[in-house]
């Protein structure tokens, strides 16, 4: 089985970058990963203000997708997160929405055994091993592995992980996927700022999906569908979420537009993916007891 080693990194989303690697569709194979700060944090000696964060999140790729072209749609299907043996955990002044009241910067290496990610010896938590960065290349420009956006990228989603799916828009040819930014466990928000930050390799594959147009990132999983929208503000974020969402509602199952609102509103939640990049990331979950499939949608 084809494996993608971690000494092909991208700092940025970007067409310009050229494939290190290509994959037919439907094969499955394995990437190597990274973790965040691109293992520039190995003990509790090394602090966050003190290594380089413009690697920070760098994704190994980009991995060019045989047979898919500019206009598709990807799904990504994600069958298995293998975990390090020790994950990490910083806090500095200015980081996350507290980062104020922190004085000093302090470094947490916590160790994985056993299915659990060791916090201390009273605190115990289950592994939920989760991507943190995936995305394809944008139309033009450059987007910093760091930032979320259509193409994905840094959306800091805890759905985007083993058994889930993630429907990825294709902008250039070949798409150019790249991945990284691997969580042992992260809750909603990244509160801190950070996951428990840790390498890992990631089985995966790639599908096209003929018929269906997305402008954003969507994650399924067995019950439901999230639109995974990022801004830099929670009332712009949640509004194009929200929008699209209800779009999607009405073509699957022939609503006008008020009744896919109202029904959208009785049925689906609104959740924060992570409030810490430079543009925030929401999702809105849609039981598939309200739509079954992604219907196809222009």
């Amino acid at each position: 089985m084809k494996r993608i080693g971690s000494d092909h990194l991208i700092y940025a989303f970007s067409p310009e970058n050229l494939p290190v690697a290509s994959v037919e569709l439907d094969e499955p194979f394995w990437v190597d990963c990274l973790d965040c700060y691109g293992g520039q944090i190995r003990s509790e000696r090394d602090l966050r203000p003190e290594i380089d964060i413009s690697a920070m999140d760098a994704s190994t790729g980009p991995i060019a997708v045989n047979g898919v072209k500019a206009s598709d749609t990807i799904k990504i299907r994600i069958y298995d997160i293998l975990l390090a043996n020790q994950g990490v955990m910083v806090t500095a002044p200015g980081l996350g929405p507290l980062g104020d009241l922190i004085e000093k910067a302090d470094t947490k290496i916590i160790p994985i055994r056993n299915g659990e990610a060791i916090f201390s010896d009273a605190i115990k938590l289950p592994l939920r091993p989760m991507l943190g960065v995936l995305g394809v290349a944008p139309a033009e420009g450059k987007v910093h592995c760091a930032i979320p956006g259509d193409h994905g990228g840094n959306m800091d989603t805890k759905e985007i992980r083993s058994g889930n799916s993630v429907y990825l828009p294709v902008f250039i040819d070949g798409a150019n996927l790249a991945l990284g930014d691997i969580h042992a466990c992260m809750g909603d928000g990244e509160l801190s700022g950070t996951g428990i930050e840790i390498a890992g390799q990631v089985l995966l594959s790639v599908s096209k999906v003929p018929g269906l147009s997305l402008e954003l990132p969507v994650v399924e999983t067995p019950d439901s569908f999230m639109f995974i929208a990022s801004a830099k503000t929670f009332n712009t974020c949640a509004r194009r979420a929200i929008k699209i969402t209800v779009d999607f509602i009405a073509a699957s199952r022939k609503l006008s537009m008020p009744d896919a609102y109202r029904l959208l509103s009785a049925s689906c939640d609104l959740r924060v993916s992570q409030i810490v990049n430079e543009k925030i990331t929401l999702r809105t979950v849609v039981p598939k007891t309200i739509m079954a499939a992604l219907p196809s949608h222009k």
